[in-house]
Parts: C-alpha cells; structure tokens; sequence
C-alpha cells in the first residue's frame, strides 16, 4: 500500500494537474484512493510554489465531476446486480456500496451534496443515484455544490500544513466529519433566516 501510495505522489509530482485530475476521477468513479492524498499532496507543491491554488482547484473538479458522471452512468446502466458482480474486479467492496445506498434511500438527491464530505461514501454515493436514475441534472448540480467546499477545503489545508501535509491522512476522516456539521449548521441557519424573513414580509 505504502508502495502504491507513493507510485501515486510521484504521478502528480511528475505531471501535475493532469494528474490530479486523473486520480481525482478515479476516486470519484469508485476507486478508493484517498482524497486527502490526492488534494493534500497538491496543497503541498502550491505551499512550494509548484501548482496554483486555482490550477490546482479546477482539476480536482474536473476530474471530481468527470468520475461521478462515469460512476453514475455505470449505476444506472448497468443496476446493482451488475456492480455487485464486477466491483471487485475493481476494488469496489459491496459493504461500501450498501453503506452509500443507506445514506441515498435515507436523504435521496440530498444525499449526492452532504456524502461528498463524508468519508467512504463520497466515493459510493454517484453508484446509488445512478441506481435510482435521478434527474441527472440534478446529479450534476448536488455532486458540483459538495464537491466545490470539500476540494478547495483540503488543498487549503494541504497548503497551510506544508511539509506536514500528511498529517491530512491521519485527521481526513474526522475532519470531514466536523465539515459536514459545520455545513447542516450553516445551512440550516439560511433556511430559518429565510423563513423569517418571509414569515416578517406577510
């Protein structure tokens, strides 16, 4: 593993946002490579002036996007049944898609914007919505909004720890964890402040 992750550092130290945004499409398209380690290492090289943040943040989110339509097209072409037999060709771990299709059968599209910030489902969650096919506009738009706060949120990090970068891969889960709150927090504020409001206007 240790070897493998260290094949993937070199791919982007090498061949800069290419890179990032393959492995990003990658991971999005359900192979589980850590985000962290993708967007945390390129924090690192806009710490040493080697990427920009800007450069750095369109292919994280072009790869993103590009791999959840891939995972998403897949699910619903080819249905539960086809994922379940040929995930593990692909390291796909059925516990992984059910823990995904939990969280889809509890909150629905809703489901494809808070799962981008939480650990292991974010990578499941395009599988279920292709499962379900819904409106893939819709898709793009949830998948678009979770993943714009959750890249931009670990290359900042990556950026501001430097050298200590890897110290992301130790606290993703538990930051992603703390995002997630902060963004139910924050959102929930909008919704009673524009309730409010309405409420005051009649």
């Amino acid at each position: 593993m240790e070897q493998l992750t260290q094949s993937f550092l070199n791919f982007i130290d090498v061949y800069g946002y290419f890179a990032v945004a393959v492995l990003m499409a990658m991971e999005n398209a359900c192979i589980p490579i850590p985000s962290e380690l993708i967007l945390g290492f390129s924090g690192y090289l806009i710490f040493a002036d080697r990427m920009t943040f800007t450069g750095a943040m369109i292919a994280g989110m072009v790869g993103g996007m590009a791999g959840s339509i891939f995972a998403y097209v897949v699910g619903s072409r080819g249905g539960r049944n086809f994922v379940d037999k040929y995930g593990k060709y692909f390291l796909i771990k059925k516990s992984h898609v059910d823990l995904a299709q939990k969280w889809f059968d509890k909150y629905g599209i809703r489901a494809v914007f808070f799962s981008r910030m939480l650990p292991v489902v974010r990578t499941f969650i395009s599988l279920p919505a292709g499962f379900a096919r819904v409106n893939f506009k819709a898709f793009l738009f949830y998948t678009f909004m979770g993943s714009l706060p959750w890249t931009a949120l670990i290359l900042f990090a990556g950026m501001k720890f430097g050298e200590g970068w890897k110290y992301l891969l130790e606290i993703g889960h538990t930051a992603s964890m703390i995002f997630v709150a902060v963004c139910v927090i924050v959102v929930a504020g909008i919704y009673i402040m524009h309730k409010k409001r309405k409420k005051n206007r009649n």
